[in-house]
Formats: structure tokens, C-alpha cells, sequence
């Protein structure tokens, strides 16, 4: 029958199968009896010549069990977390997506704002007091200093350059690109929104309807990437017919925009206290002179000038062009303090900053070769706060024009050379003499080291005292700030260490790498040159 040939065949199988496990453990057993007895004191296998038996297999089988039991045992435990975690993650950004609340500090895309939950948010905000945000942060040396890139509408301007980028260019990467797009959106949404403690009053256009910024108002804009905290954004707005600009702070710690703070700042009232230290040079005292009198007398107007004269020689000349300034300009807001001494820039700069006793008072330490605009002027007084920041910008320096413009017969007038380019200059991150600080700043700190002696150092030792203390530092690449080119000459009494920064900063001022290196090869070229002008006149006489 069907069912009965079923039900034996199943009987077949079961029986086969069994006489099969029983062979295999007779086979097993055999193995392990013919294998060679060793007794309790037998070596370790590995060593040659020695024999173990069944005993030790036994052991070994048993050991190996026991670890993997073991093993598998803390992967289950660990998946099981691992899924509780994932499980709990998911409902926190689940959460995070679906509820939105106008009030919230964070920033979400295309200007939606949504609130994390409680514990997911003060993650966030602790990675902001980590970063440099409110406060600054105490650091060995200039060198633990993460400068700023900034940028406007259009540009960026980056310390980072590498031989392929340059030191003015346009954000090329399309993620960089969505990136500043989106921090300018999110900065636009915060003022035109603002929250109850925002630092700012509702203002009301020419015709009574409420004011409303775009990306037209956005002026300049700074970030800086920590890589265990994120990057802060500082931007900066306004409107041509205000006299106000309204900075933004934005924070991304590695998720999503959040705002830190939105504030007013008025500007038109800040007066900077330029002060210029200076020996002999008149010619390039008479240059500096017209670059001030064009960008701070007839644009700015809220500039005092402090020029600290170290000698004799040359005292009267210096004179005459303050006085000639005075006469065409009606400019009388001008200190020229004399010492018949030996120059220090530390000495001259701590002089100047005493001379002034009108109380508080923006200071711009300056140089006479240094050219700047009315743009940067107003960054000076963006990014410097009594009791809170000093400003480090970082100068774009120029080559020698003799070789930057070598097929020219003369090079072009100074205004014309003042572009950001590789083969015309570079931003001098190793160079910290031009600052704005406050001088109450300047006076609790100390001021400049007065045991450094010539070039170079005393900018280095206060840029370090300040690092070391509770104020921020802005180090950033400033557009409108340039280093004009000047020949330099390194004094034999110079330290060691000063000799060897002079050096450097003599070598990296005179050309680009590849203008110098054409200059290491000139030989080589022409020769080139003399033989395919050789070859060329055969040819036409053949």
C-alpha cells in the first residue's frame, strides 16, 4: 500500500542515517585509542618529538567550546545593544524631523526651524562652549591657532593654498558652494525673524513697512573648521541706508545649523587710533600719507594718526608732509611723538598707545609700508571687542615688482598692483605686527616685551600673551589689507633667531615659487633660447 511503502521508507531512512553517526563515532574512538598515551607531566604540542593523547584533545575540544560560548555569548549582548542604541538614535532624529517650533535655536534647510530634543540639544550646545565661541581659549603657541577663511558673495579668500589654489577665488566645489549659499540663508532667516533674546530692534523701512535683509546686505563672512567641535560662521550685514550692521553667529556641530547669537552693532562712532612707528623711510611715509589721506580723510573720518618718530635724521621732513596734510586737508587729528633713539617697534607701539588720553579708544598697529582700505577699517572695527576680542588679519604681502612685472619696462602704479594673485603676492600667516585691539586690552595685558631688541619677535611675544589669556583672537585673510614690497636687510647684531625669521620673511617677500624658480633656470633658458634662434637662422639660410 501507498501508506505503508511511505512509513518504511521513512523507517530506511532514519535507520541508515543512524548506522552512519554510529560508524563515525566507532571510527572516532578507534582513532583515539590508537593515538600514543602520554602521561600527566607531558609537554605542550610545538615541541618536536614530544606525544599527547586523548586526554589532552579531551581538554582542548573542551577549552575551544567553552571560548566560543563565550565569544557568542558577548556578540549577542553587544548586537542587542547596538540595536537598542540604533532604536533610540532613530527615535531622537525621528523626533528631531517632525517637530518644528519658530522659536527654536536651531536652523534647519531652506529656513525651517526645528528643536531637538533635550539631551540631543545640550549635546549640541556643548560642542558650542568647547569651540572658541564666547570665550577664548588658552593655547601654548601661535601655532594652535585654527585661522578663519573668509569670504563675501562672490569670493573666498584662504590661507590653505597649496601649488594649485589660489589665494582669491571662487568656490569652485559645489558642496562649498551649497555651504556658504545655506550659512548666508540661515544668517538672513535669524535677523529677519528674530527670536525674544536677540541683541536687536525691530526696524521699519523709509515707508513704514517691516525691513527685510537679502543676500544683496551680506557684507563679508568668516569660518573656521575645528575638526572634534565643527564650524563656526561669524557673518556680517548691512543695509546701505543703516547705520548699523548686524552680526550673526552660526554654529554646525556636524549636524544641523544652530544659531548662537544675533546682534546690533553701530560702528559710526568708533574712532581707531592708527599708530605707525617709524625711522627715516620718509619716501614711503609720503606714499602712506596719500593712501590715508584718500581711504581715512575723505572716507572714513573717525581716524586719528599716531606716528611715533625714533631719531633725527629725517624728523623735519616727517613734519613737513604731517603739516602738508593738515593745510589741504584741514586734518588736525594727528600725534607725532619724537624719541631720539635707537628704533623698537615693541618701544614705539607702546609709546603711541600711551599717548593717547581720551579713555578707551580702538588702536590699529600699522606700518608705513602697509596699504589698506576703508572696507578693512570697518572690519577692524567688526571684529575687536573691549574685554572680548582682539583682531589678528592676516596681510596679503607683495612681491617684488621689479620681477612680478619683469616684461614690463616699468612696473604699474601701485594702486594696479594691488590684486590677489600667486605670481603678485601671498598671505603672510607667519607675520603678526598688524593688529586691532582695544587699548584698555593692550594696557592689561602688558603691552609689547621691551627685552626684544630690532627686527622682529615683539609682535610674536604679544600675540602669545593674548593667546594665553580668556580673549578671543580673530585670525583671518582680510582682503583690503596689503604689504607693499621693500627691500630688507638683516643686521648683523640680530639674535640668531631673529636673523633666521629676517631671512625667511627677506627669501618668501621677492617672488612666487615659480617666478623664482625661472629665476634659478634663467641660464638654462636662454641657452634654449640662443640655440633654437641658432637653429632657426639655419633653417631660413638652407
Amino acid at each position: 500500500m501507498p501508506r505503508r511503502g511511505l512509513i518504511l521508507q521513512t523507517r530506511t531512512h532514519w535507520l541508515l542515517l543512524g548506522l552512519a553517526l554510529l560508524c563515525s563515532l566507532i571510527l572516532f574512538l578507534y582513532l583515539l585509542e590508537c593515538a600514543p598515551q602520554t602521561d600527566g607531566n607531558a609537554s605542550l604540542p610545538g615541541i618536536v618529538g614530544e606525544n599527547y593523547g586523548k586526554e589532552y584533545y579531551q581538554a582542548l575540544l573542551q577549552e575551544q567550546e567553552e571560548h566560543y560560548q563565550t565569544r557568542a555569548t558577548s556578540l549577542k549582548r553587544q548586537i542587542a545593544q547596538l540595536k537598542q542604541e540604533l532604536q533610540e538614535m532613530s527615535e531622537k532624529m525621528r523626533s528631531l524631523q517632525e517637530r518644528k517650533n519658530v522659536g527654536a535655536n536651531g536652523i534647519g534647510y531652506q529656513g525651517n526651524k526645528e528643536q531637538a530634543p533635550s539631551d540631543l540639544l545640550e549635546f549640541l550646545h556643548s560642542q558650542i562652549d568647547k569651540a572658541e565661541v564666547s570665550i577664548g581659549a588658552k593655547l601654548p603657541s601661535e601655532y594652535g591657532v585654527i585661522p578663519f577663511e573668509s569670504f563675501t558673495l562672490m569670493k573666498v579668500f584662504q590661507l590653505e593654498m597649496g601649488l594649485t589654489r589660489h589665494p582669491e577665488e571662487k568656490p569652485v566645489r559645489k558642496d562649498k558652494r551649497d555651504e556658504l549659499v545655506e550659512v548666508i540663508e540661515a544668517g538672513l532667516e535669524v535677523i529677519n525673524n528674530p527670536d525674544e533674546d536677540d541683541e536687536q530692534e525691530d526696524e521699519d523701512g523709509p515707508l513704514g513697512e517691516k525691513l527685510v535683509f537679502n543676500e544683496n546686505d551680506f557684507i563679508e563672512g568668516y569660518y573656521r573648521t575645528e575638526r572634534d567641535k565643527g564650524t563656526l560662521y561669524e557673518l556680517f550685514f548691512k543695509k546701505a541706508d543703516l547705520t548699523e550692521h548686524r552680526h550673526v553667529t552660526l554654529f554646525r556641530p556636524f549636524g544641523p545649523l544652530m544659531k548662537v547669537k544675533s546682534e546690533m552693532i553701530d560702528i559710526t562712532r568708533s574712532i581707531i587710533n592708527i599708530i605707525v612707528p617709524l625711522a627715516e623711510r620718509t619716501e614711503a611715509f609720503a606714499q602712506f600719507m596719500q593712501n590715508f589721506r584718500d581711504v581715512c580723510i575723505h572716507q572714513d573720518k573717525r581716524i586719528h594718526l599716531t606716528v611715533v618718530y625714533f631719531g633725527k635724521e629725517g624728523l623735519s621732513k616727517v613734519k613737513s608732509i604731517l603739516e602738508s596734510v593738515t593745510s589741504e586737508s584741514n586734518f588736525h587729528n594727528y600725534t607725532l611723538v619724537s624719541l631720539n633713539e635707537e628704533f623698537n617697534r615693541g618701544r614705539g607701539l607702546n609709546v603711541g598707545a600711551r599717548a593717547w588720553d581720551k579713555g578707551e579708544v580702538l588702536m590699529f598697529f600699522c606700518d608705513v609700508d602697509i596699504y589698506f582700505s576703508a572696507e578693512f577699517l570697518n572690519s577692524c572695527r567688526l571684529n575687536a571687542e573691549p574685554g572680548k576680542k582682539v583682531f589678528y588679519p592676516v596681510v596679503f604681502s607683495l612681491y617684488n615688482p621689479a620681477i612680478v612685472y619683469a616684461n614690463l619696462d616699468v612696473p604699474p602704479p601701485v594702486e594696479q598692483q594691488l590684486v590677489h594673485k600667486k605670481d603678485s603676492g601671498f598671505w603672510r600667516d607667519f607675520g603678526f605686527g598688524m593688529t586691532c585691539q582695544y587699548r584698555s586690552d593692550f594696557l592689561t595685558i602688558g603691552g609689547f616685551d621691551m627685552e626684544v631688541k630690532g627686527w622682529g619677535g615683539e609682535d610674536v611675544h604679544l600675540y602669545r600673551k593674548y593667546l594665553h589669556g580668556d580673549l578671543i583672537v580673530i585670525r583671518t585673510p582680510v582682503p583690503g589689507l596689503f604689504h607693499l614690497w621693500h627691500e630688507k636687510r638683516c643686521a648683523d647684531e640680530l639674535t640668531p633667531e631673529q636673523y633666521r625669521m629676517c631671512i625667511q620673511s627677506k627669501a618668501m617677500n621677492e617672488a612666487s615659487h615659480s617666478h623664482l624658480g625661472m629665476l634659478v633656470f634663467r641660464e638654462e633658458i636662454e641657452t634654449h633660447l640662443h640655440k633654437q634662434a641658432y637653429r632657426t637662422n639655419s633653417e631660413s639660410v638652407g
